[in-house]
């Protein structure tokens, strides 16, 4: 196996795991306890996969980042701390209470989160030309997320399955208490995980840096907050995970809304990975002639149109769920483009905590105020009982096009290391 499938391989398993469980998880957090769900609110929702999240996120560059960059080999901490994870997550489904739910997956982030950056700074330490084969190799990540999301249902929710026109195109009866079943999704996480902390082994080596004249990482990294098209990215970066966190805790429970089955909702949510895919393989193409600036805009701009399809809930079911191929451009043209620039910026005995410090903004402040907004905004828009789902849309579409047009007018293709 050479070097680049086992990274490719590595972003299967990272994404895989999250796959299996995050798009079904608020759909059976929200659905009341008649239906198998756990019956918490939007604001409990928000509290478990936003700032649980957002508290891994935080501690990534003081832990994993600091360990990484001065200590230990990146793909030992890999392991140990995805199998610590996939322990976490499978307790966690035999929960039902919120205060367990909560601070399990606090814990869980803690695990995880880090492992986002540090899979990220592995491929980047191995690899000469960023634009053009990290996403060759994260694209691995997408479909390890649509191989999650499709085979849990089908096994599992699913049965005498035949063929439809939408994804997963094999699809069936849904088992008696399917909602119930939702939980074993978790599990499903769990499994994986411990899969891939043995694949961890037999990633390339990637080394501390032994010679580094600053001892803590995460303090030098921090110096990056001097380089002005950092400082610019990063508080856009703020703006678009707050709404991107938010897709992840109210598409399901949208879906549902419209008349997408539980069984299909994950599956469902896929067909923006599917385009993610299209665009990745060829974001190297579009940096090269468009720059970072204008691709990165793009990746905004993406957010404002999904979501203002969203608001027209008139509209037929299936638009909804083809109009989340613009995840495609969310992702790869702003998260994937802006962690190609984050490493361009970084000094090299710094490279696993400026990515995670990066990643403070994108899982962690980002997504404690999207949990925060979403339980808000849901309150607001909810009257007698009913979620006015067009509105609630519409408000993330106006805060899309503002943080376009802010980092667009803001930000400058120059690269520069200021971290000294």
């Amino acid at each position: 196996m050479n070097k680049n499938t086992r990274l490719g391989t590595m972003m299967f398993l990272q994404f895989a795991i999250w796959g299996a469980w995050l798009p079904l998880t608020a759909r059976y957090l929200s659905a009341s306890i008649a239906e198998g769900g756990l019956g918490f609110s939007g604001s409990e929702i928000g509290m478990i996969l936003g700032l649980a999240g957002s508290i891994g996120a935080i501690v990534s560059p003081f832990i994993a980042g600091q360990f990484a960059d001065r200590y230990f080999s990146t793909e030992r901490i890999l392991s140990f701390l995805v199998i610590t994870g996939g322990i976490v997550k499978w307790y966690t489904a035999t929960r039902t209470d919120y205060e367990s739910w909560l601070w399990l997956s606090i814990l869980y982030s803690v695990l995880y989160m880090p492992t986002l950056a540090l899979s990220n700074s592995v491929a980047f330490s191995h690899i000469d030309d960023a634009e053009n084969t990290f996403p060759k190799i994260r694209v691995w990540g997408t479909i390890g997320w649509i191989a999650a999301s499709w085979a849990f249902p089908m096994i599992w929710l699913q049965q005498n399955l035949s063929f439809q026109l939408m994804p997963p195109f094999l699809s069936g009866d849904e088992v008696p208490n399917v909602t119930a079943r939702l939980a074993d999704a978790l599990k499903f996480s769990g499994i994986i995980s411990m899969a891939y902390g043995a694949f961890c082994f037999l990633l390339p080596n990637t080394p501390p840096k032994a010679d580094a004249v600053e001892k803590l990482a995460f303090k030098k990294a921090f110096n990056l907050f001097n380089n002005k098209s950092f400082l610019v990215l990063v508080l856009a970066s703020l703006g678009v995970s707050i709404i991107h966190q938010i897709y992840f805790l109210q598409t399901g429970p949208f879906l549902s809304f419209i008349g997408i089955k539980d069984s299909s909702i994950g599956p469902a949510m896929t067909i923006g990975q599917f385009a993610e895919i299209i665009t990745m393989a060829y974001l190297g193409f579009f940096l090269k002639r468009l720059g970072f600036k204008k691709v990165i805009t793009i990746g905004i701009f993406a957010y404002f149109a999904r979501y203002m399809i969203f608001g027209m809930t008139f509209l037929p079911p299936w638009i909804m769920v083809l109009s989340q191929a613009f995840h495609g451009f969310c992702f790869a043209f702003f998260f994937a483009a802006g962690f190609i620039y984050v490493d361009k910026l970084a000094d090299d005995d710094i490279r696993h905590s400026v990515q995670t410090v990066f990643g403070i903004i994108i899982f962690g402040g980002g997504p404690v105020v999207g949990g925060w907004l979403s339980g808000y905004l849901q309150n607001m828009f909810t009257l007698n009982g009913v979620f006015n789902y067009s509105n609630f849309w519409y408000t993330l579409a106006g805060i899309g096009l503002v943080v376009t047009l802010l980092f667009y007018y803001s930000f400058n293709n120059m690269i520069s290391k200021e971290t000294a």
